[in-house]
């Protein structure tokens, strides 16, 4: 029996540990491709809209109206022509809320941060690419090479639950757009009743203005005829330029109000062309009885509801930073070194790369993701108060408004008419002056104006109930992650 050498016994651990090596090796290559395979077949992948289907049913069941996300040329072209339609008739208050939500600009780029979060979620859903590193360096035909694969284990590990993080923060994105339509829609409402009480109003105020020159006139002939005093025909020149001020003033309001209305259309230019509808539309007979409206609000508001998704994404990640507070850096992978000439034979092996918790144990880390969950609970309890608060508000200003312009076109302007043609009786029996007659015609003009304004305000009040109940899109600052 042959008993080896120390130095042959040597050699053979050092072949047997350089075979296991190599098998490590290949097991190593082996399992980077696997791991390859399994990232490419079970990737994350971009849906088909983008995620935008959501939004656009939101905007049906909320709404009753179309909402596109303008991505290719043809898209565009065909949003085009149809608000071309549009704006060659009279619009209504849909027609322009339509036009709003195909033509704005603003609503559009909200629509590209679901581009920017769905890929930010496939972007999660995909395992971490491998990391190759080669060292060769040489002199004399000695050489000093080193080859070696890894990949983040940790990242590998972890990705379930980013992808699920990501997955609730796509959700928030969506609504977040969803609540960018329901606020557009409803600037466009407030703007349109705006611009179109604004041009009754200014035309009604033209015909103050011009019964107030009339009488000016006749207090000046009045005067020059030694009928009237000084103080008398003073007066009256003193309300016809209170009356020509007033209306220059609703002259330009109409040209803000106008202004405004193209901005939230999205019209460049055209605010003159604009072409509203005659007058507002009739008040309804019965305003609607909200008697759960508080309850509505915490269950519908979009808001309400982005929050409660970024409180559930924080709890997430408040567990996955306490389940990884002592490793940040956990790398793992094969490697094969060549020290030496040309011909000798690479000795294969594994690295592992691990940060050491000596002086940062994640504590802090886990304090930090502690805190922001714990805020985000606080600011969505007061939120909902705040939502509360303003729904109710809403309903009370448009109970109010209802009833304010139902009793001013009802009773205050028939009123206002019974006396002027009374009035007018009595002018023509000679009871009264000319210039009383004109006195009860501007005021019967001031009461078409205040029913006016008054209808305006029910229908903004309106549309106020309708964004407070829907609720708002939150601030950029706010709904950082």
């Amino acid at each position: 029996m042959t008993i080896p050498t120390r130095h042959e016994s040597t050699r053979h651990e050092s072949t047997r540990h350089d075979r296991w090596c190599r098998r490590g090796y290949r097991r190593w290559c082996r399992w980077s491709a696997a791991l390859g395979a399994l990232s490419l077949a079970g990737c994350a992948t971009f849906s088909r809209d983008g995620g935008f289907s959501g939004v656009a049913d939101t905007a049906q069941a909320r709404l009753g109206k179309e909402v596109r996300w303008l991505r290719t040329p043809e898209e565009r072209a065909s949003a085009e022509a149809q608000v071309a339609a549009l704006m060659r008739r009279p619009l209504s208050v849909d027609d322009a809320v339509q036009i709003a939500l195909l033509n704005s600009p603003a609503l559009q780029a909200a629509f590209q941060e679901l581009g920017i979060s769905e890929a930010e979620l496939v972007q999660s859903g995909r395992l971490p690419n491998p990391r190759l590193t080669l060292r060769h360096a040489s002199a004399g035909g000695v050489y000093d090479i080193e080859e070696t694969a890894s990949v983040s284990v940790l990242s590998v590990l972890t990705v379930p639950y980013v992808h699920a993080i990501e997955k609730r923060r796509f959700g928030a994105a969506q609504d977040a757009a969803a609540a960018e339509v329901v606020q557009l829609a409803a600037r466009t409402r407030e703007a349109y009743f705006n611009a179109l009480a604004a041009r009754e109003s200014a035309r009604y105020l033209a015909t103050v203005k011009e019964a107030a020159e009339t009488g000016a006139e006749l207090a000046r002939r009045m005067r020059a005829a030694g009928n009237w005093s000084r103080i008398d025909e003073a007066r009256e020149r003193s309300f016809y330029l209170s009356a020509a001020l007033t209306w220059e003033r609703a002259r330009a309001a109409e040209t803000v109000a106008r202004e405004n209305l193209a901005a939230a259309l999205g019209v460049a230019g055209d605010a003159p062309d604009l072409r509203l509808a005659d007058r507002l539309p009739d008040l309804p007979q019965s305003i609607e009885e909200l008697p759960g409206v508080e309850r509505m609000a915490l269950e519908n508001r979009i808001d309400l509801k982005i929050m409660r998704a970024r409180i559930d994404a924080l709890a997430k990640e408040l567990k996955l930073t306490k389940a990884t507070r002592f490793v940040n850096v956990l790398d793992a992978g094969a490697a094969r070194i060549r020290q030496g000439p040309a011909s000798q034979p690479y000795e294969s092996g594994y690295e592992i790369s691990l940060e050491v918790p000596l002086f940062d144990g994640g504590g802090a880390r886990v304090r930090k993701a502690e805190a922001r969950y714990a805020q985000a609970v606080e600011r969505f309890a007061e939120a909902a108060i705040e939502a509360r608060a303003e729904v109710r508000k809403a309903y009370a200003r448009y109970r109010a408004a209802h009833e304010i312009a139902v009793r001013e076109r009802d009773e205050a302007l028939p009123l206002r008419k019974l006396i002027s043609e009374e009035d007018l009786l009595r002018y023509d029996a000679a009871e009264i002056s000319v210039f009383d007659l004109l006195a009860d015609a501007r005021s019967e003009i001031r009461a078409v104006d205040d029913t006016i304004q008054s209808e305006r305000d029910f229908w903004t009040a309106k549309s106020a109930l309708d964004e407070a109940l829907s609720g708002s899109a939150p601030q950029t600052g706010e709904t950082s992650w």
